[in-house]
């Protein structure tokens, strides 16, 4: 019986622990859970929750030691958000690096804040006190926002962010071939050049197609001349006659020119003639439109 016991108190007590310890991790999960209540963690999937209402938004990184200086302050201020009617995020720039292309964060830590989807960069002190201050008092309404090209939901800062996402997936697929498959650098190198020259190859086709079928090319122009075309099958005696025919003709244009050239110089004399019979002022004022007429008779025929 006094061996029974002595068991049963041994397995109560190795109980109580396992039981001790459970407590410990649900109590530490629920102050984790409060604590990430306060500060939201802004990631590429619910950014959008910024657009809306009004919030103060942190990007950092676990490396910057100001970042770390401004940590507690900023978890005293997530703290007080309900109080001053706010939201409190940050991001880490470390994992999130398509928010920091879509914000143009260059300096660390950056503050922004946002209201309704239009956004101000925080450039005040990073105590505490001014950025209650400059919630509470409203600070932010003097404060120029960010420009719609350069907004964060702007296409421009979205395609901004797919770069960035692009390199940081560029340089992990580059440390995989390197440090895991064990391939050297430049052979990583030369496999990437490779890619982007048949990328920008397929991307120059699609412009061009597009291009295609929204400015189709115009068929070419073809002047109206007659062109003269001989069978193979005609012979030499029908050849003859249809050049001789086309000299017949030409020389019967000729032949017209000719004449009507005659007939205006002799029109031309007797206008001189004419002239000459009228007294003098009258007649150097006829003679003068006469021939003018006369010129524009002959430029109209020229043309």
């Amino acid at each position: 019986m006094a061996g029974v016991k002595l068991f049963d108190i041994l397995k109560y007590h190795r109980n109580s622990r396992w039981i001790y310890c459970l407590l410990l991790i649900q109590l530490y999960a629920v102050d984790a859970q409060t604590d990430g209540n306060y500060v939201v963690t802004v990631a590429d999937a619910n950014w959008t929750l910024v657009l809306q209402d009004e919030w103060m938004i942190k990007f950092y990184a676990p490396w910057c030691p100001a970042c770390q200086h401004l940590q507690a302050d900023w978890e005293s201020l997530g703290r007080q958000s309900e109080s001053l009617g706010i939201s409190v995020a940050w991001v880490d720039v470390t994992q999130q690096p398509g928010l920091s292309g879509r914000f143009l964060v260059t300096t660390l830590p950056t503050i922004f804040h946002a209201k309704d989807g239009n956004f101000r960069k925080y450039v005040s002190a990073w105590t505490i006190e001014d950025i209650q201050a400059y919630v509470v008092e409203r600070k932010w309404a003097a404060v120029e926002p960010v420009p719609g090209w350069k907004s964060p939901s702007s296409l421009l800062m979205s395609g901004t962010a797919t770069l960035f996402q692009l390199s940081v997936w560029i340089r992990q697929i580059h440390t995989h071939l390197t440090s895991t498959l064990g391939i050297p650098s430049w052979c990583s190198y030369v496999i990437f050049a490779i890619i982007t020259l048949f990328m920008g190859q397929v991307l120059g086709l699609m412009l061009v197609l597009i291009a295609d079928c929204i400015w189709p090319s115009r068929p070419k122009r073809i002047d109206n001349k007659t062109v003269l075309t001989v069978k193979e099958d005609v012979s030499d005696e029908e050849v003859e006659d249809i050049l001789s025919e086309n000299k017949r003709t030409s020389d019967l244009d000729n032949e017209r020119e000719r004449v009507s050239a005659e007939g205006l110089t002799d029109e031309e004399g007797q206008i001189t003639d004419s002239c000459s019979e009228l007294p003098p002022p009258e007649g150097a004022a006829e003679c003068s439109m006469r021939k003018r007429n006369l010129q524009g008779l002959n430029t109209s025929e020229g043309t």
